[in-house]
């Protein structure tokens, strides 16, 4: 319980303790009803203004002034609560936005995410998973709030993905990629249109409901286009028609620590296997991984898959493998020249 709930309840509390210890007052001085001696304590503490609810003595009337007093000290302490209460939620939001602004302006080589929606949701999970860094632009405070609610840490934009201004909140200038995954294909696509502009480099994935809208995403700037309803029906085919093979990849991509996944591995000028075979590399050996495909040369090199042992790898080309996290962070440490 948060210190607002402790200080309300307790100012609540002293109310009731007020409102019973002032009509009992009342039953006493003018040997009233309890409801009467109640309801003139309430409207007396509140400093309603109705008129007496029973005639009032001497006695009676200055009790009533001291309830009076209290009544109106009391509401005192209660707007002075409401007001704190007000001021530092206002506060808490103001720092909370700036601290996030600064800890987005320090990032580089992250990721965007336009929309959580349902799809938009999956990739945030996917990517907190596996570790990298990511922004999410959302218009809808409710999406927010409710991520906000699984991932507290989480770093948030609430605005327009489709105008440039989020997007360069984002950091798109220093992004590596952007997932759009908005619920209109034309909002996708002038995300696509915007990211492109402000950053030509940019890894842009998007999310097409309709099929006709493929082709003008790609235009627009998209490197990769995804339709869930295509997917998803490739997805149920398979299951009939190849059902140990959709059952592997499902344990070979599902989001969990324990599983095995497929990640792919970028080698750099300098690395420790640069410049050697996949045999002299000892990938295998040293990190319990199976390369199963090596890209030559990267983003739009050819694939050889079950690359031989003999297998050159070269600056630049790609490793695919198969293995558990822990053994794919043993990699990123072992192709650096770890051992």
């Amino acid at each position: 319980m948060g210190i607002f709930q402790r200080r309300a309840l307790a100012a609540l509390a002293c109310f009731v303790v007020l409102a019973l210890v002032g009509a009992t007052g009342y039953v006493v001085i003018e040997g009233v009803s309890y409801g009467d001696a109640l309801y003139m304590t309430v409207i007396t503490l509140t400093a309603v203004g109705y008129q007496e609810v029973f005639p009032l003595s001497g006695a009676g009337r200055s009790y009533t002034v001291a309830v009076l007093v209290m009544g109106i000290s009391w509401m005192g302490a209660w707007f002075a609560l409401v007001a704190a209460f007000l001021i530092e939620l206002d506060l808490t939001q103001v720092l909370r936005s700036r601290r996030m602004t600064k800890q987005i302006d320090d990032l580089s080589g992250h990721m965007i995410v336009c929309g959580v929606g349902r799809t938009g949701t999956e990739v945030v999970r996917e990517l907190e998973n596996s570790g990298a860094t990511w922004v999410v632009i959302e218009q809808r405070a409710a999406r927010i709030a409710r991520l906000r609610k699984e991932l507290p840490d989480a770093l948030m934009i609430e605005g327009d993905a489709t105008r440039d201004a989020e997007l360069e909140a984002a950091g798109i200038h220093r992004a590596r990629g952007l997932v759009a995954s908005l619920s209109q294909d034309t909002d996708n696509l002038f995300v696509c249109l915007s990211a492109r502009d402000l950053n030509p480099e940019l890894a842009i994935v998007a999310r097409a409901s309709q099929e006709e809208t493929r082709d003008k995403l790609f235009r627009a700037g998209a490197t990769h286009v995804v339709s869930p309803e295509i997917s998803g029906g490739i997805r149920m085919a398979s299951m009939l028609l190849r059902p140990t093979v959709v059952s592997f990849l499902e344990v070979a991509t599902r989001s969990s620590d324990h599983a095995l996944r497929v990640e792919q591995m970028r080698v750099n000028e300098g690395d420790a296997v640069a410049g050697t075979t996949l045999e002299e590399a000892r990938i295998p050996q040293e990190t319990g991984l199976i390369v199963i495909a090596l890209r030559r040369g990267g983003e739009g090199g050819d694939f050889q898959f079950n690359p031989v042992p003999s297998t050159r790898i070269e600056a630049g080309d790609e490793l695919v493998v198969l293995g558990e996290p822990r053994q794919v962070n043993r990699l990123r440490e072992y192709i650096g020249g770890a051992t």
